[in-house]
């Protein structure tokens, strides 16, 4: 069985239908670690139109499961809706009469983008062969992005949990091409508890006997079971635990059998759900690369120390924390507020967790829309 034999939507492959995806071959990569990627093709989409000036283009940087599919309904090539709908178009806070809006698929996903699936030099699929991988890696090939659509600075670029810290390392790696950086639900380095929260998410995957040491794509498997395990515990930083106990309590999942019959919690078939939801659009090597280069995030890293990191940006940043975030709590974005002078605070209310960054669509064009101002043109 080979790569594209395996029952899986999990990641794209050259062949399937691109959607809504365009793709830009950016040649060779240096990376932090060490080694080369040889090969960089990186998928994208975008909406609205770059003016004359080439100065009000838009990055939008996805979270760890998400991908270059911010806006848009299901269908061909995207099996699932926009991440975050209803935040770009016309007279939304992404307003695409005024901006040009672009979202890649991040180095080393499984959306369109060079990864863990995608072949290596040999004809085979990288699998457990692909390199370790940076914020800051992911953030050069951005740039070489940029580079081919003739963008030298952003008017803005912002995102969330993982994508808040590629565009904080934006602020950071490239303070003369960001004019304003926006940070939601994250963090200006990956703290101790985000890294322990990680590693049994990593241990289950690769402890799944159909893992393979990364290279199940040739064994016509996929780690599903090690890779649920990883969304479950995921999961439940997401979301608060006061959410969880007003939504499920100590209830027996409705339609099975009772708790003291065998039955399950609601609560754990939620887990379930979600384990299976992201096995179907997901792939376990991805999980495990993008973890792995969340851990490696630092800004201050080489720089001396956060302050010094953040001084070097004179552009408009902004921050914003949910209230109820465990995962990366708002004391994170107070930090940055702290210790870079000038800098733009703003909350975020929410019973959802750290999820609110993409459930609280109305707070969260709010923070958007006053953070790139009224259109002056």
């Amino acid at each position: 069985m080979t790569i594209t034999d395996l029952p899986t939507t999990s990641f794209w492959r050259p062949g399937d239908d691109p959607g809504d995806r365009q793709f830009a071959a950016l040649g060779p990569v240096v990376l932090e670690r060490g080694g080369t990627l040889p090969d960089v093709t990186v998928a994208y989409e975008t909406w609205g139109t770059l003016n004359a000036a080439r100065d009000n283009a838009v990055l939008v940087e996805h979270a760890l499961t998400g991908d270059s599919h911010v806006e848009g309904p299901p269908g061909a090539g995207h099996p699932t809706p926009g991440w975050w709908d209803g935040l770009i178009g016309p007279g939304r806070p992404l307003d695409t009469d005024r901006f040009f809006v672009v979202a890649s698929n991040v180095l080393g996903g499984c959306q369109g983008t060079t990864g863990p699936s995608s072949d290596a030099p040999d004809g085979r699929a990288w699998g457990g062969r692909f390199p370790a991988v940076t914020i800051r890696d992911q953030v050069a090939v951005e740039a070489l992005l940029a580079d081919r659509l003739g963008i030298r600075v952003w008017a803005a670029v912002l995102g969330g949990s993982m994508g808040g810290m590629r565009a904080i390392e934006w602020a950071t790696s490239h303070p003369q091409r960001v004019a304003t950086c926006i940070v939601l639900a994250s963090t200006a380095y990956a703290t101790a508890d985000q890294i322990a929260w990680c590693q049994p998410q990593l241990l289950a995957i690769r402890s799944d006997p159909a893992f393979h040491d990364g290279d199940y794509y040739e064994h016509g498997v996929v780690p599903s079971d090690g890779l649920g395990i990883a969304r479950r515990i995921a999961h439940v930083t997401y979301r608060h635990e006061g959410e969880l106990a007003e939504r499920f309590g100590r209830e027996a999942q409705a339609g099975e059998e009772p708790l003291d019959r065998g039955g399950r919690f609601a609560v754990e078939s939620y887990l379930d759900h979600h384990a299976g939801k992201l096995g179907r659009r997901f792939d376990a090597n991805s999980y495990v690369v993008l973890s792995e280069a969340m851990n490696s995030h630092d800004v201050g890293r080489g720089r001396g120390g956060v302050a010094a990191a953040l001084a070097a940006f004179e552009g408009s940043l902004v921050v914003a924390g949910v209230d109820t975030d465990r995962l990366y709590p708002e004391r994170l974005s107070d930090e940055i507020a702290a210790l870079r002078p000038g800098t733009t605070l703003r909350h975020i209310t929410s019973r959802f967790g750290h999820d609110g960054f993409l459930i609280e669509i109305e707070q969260v064009g709010a923070v958007i829309r006053d953070a790139l101002g009224a259109d002056r043109s």
